[in-house]
């Protein structure tokens, strides 16, 4: 019976997700699901051997009590997204399956744990990570004491940047550490993981868009991250 990988649906370029896994990669081995809020489809939840917590809009600020006005607040939220992402990553600890969390994504498992995100950045830092008519580029300093280094044996690289929220390193979640800082004045969170693993599945996340980064194949910070987070999934004993 093949694996399956579960692909939370983003209102925000979803194919980018689905693409970044190639036919080649999954072999006969693993099959994508999309786990769509839109599609309710939570029954398919349970039968998923890992996940991916997707980018896309800002999650509502109640969740994390953050404040009702902010600059780039959305029109309208999504509660309907939260809660549906919160359920598959509950059911993922529960089950200790892998989770992939991509900025949005990173953002959410930080604030499931008790944490808290910057509403916005401010303008000074979104001039450097707010996306413009490009995803804008900037270096990245990575912990060597964590999984991150471990994956991609860097200590630094290039990434991508999209966002106009971040962790707030003053609300980190419950047993989470950051594992990568920006190489910019700023110093932003680029990832977390957990910090004691003990009993826990493979856990990443990134602030960055590994999906739809430029030459992404000979990028280790998306090419080796994708290979260890399929490996994991395909490792997963039902």
């Amino acid at each position: 019976m093949k694996k399956k990988l579960g692909i939370s649906y983003s209102e925000a370029n979803f194919q980018n997700y689905w693409n970044w896994f190639t036919a080649d990669e999954l072999g006969n081995e693993i099959e994508l699901v999309e786990l769509s809020f839109r599609k309710n489809n939570r029954s398919d939840i349970e039968k998923c051997d890992g996940f991916v917590l997707t980018g896309g809009i800002d999650v509502l600020p109640a969740i994390y009590g953050g404040a009702e006005e902010y600059p780039y607040k959305p029109d309208v939220f999504l509660p309907e997204r939260d809660e549906f992402e919160r359920l598959i990553y509950d059911y993922s600890q529960k089950a200790k399956l892998p989770v992939l969390g991509i900025c949005r994504g990173m953002q959410y498992i930080n604030i499931l744990e008790g944490g808290k995100v910057f509403e916005d950045n401010g303008a000074a830092v979104n001039e450097l990570h707010k996306k413009g008519s490009e995803d804008k580029v900037h270096g990245l300093n990575i912990v060597e004491d964590s999984l991150l280094y471990a994956v991609t044996d860097k200590t630094v690289g290039h990434v991508n940047s999209a966002h106009h929220q971040g962790v707030d390193p003053a609300h980190l979640g419950n047993n989470l550490m950051a594992n990568a800082y920006a190489d910019t004045p700023d110093a932003l969170i680029e990832g977390l993981e957990f910090k004691d693993k003990t009993g826990k599945a493979f856990m990443l996340g990134v602030q960055w868009h590994p999906e739809r980064m430029k030459e992404k194949e000979l990028n280790p910070l998306s090419q080796k991250i994708k290979e260890q987070f399929i490996k994991e999934v395909k490792n997963h004993k039902r």
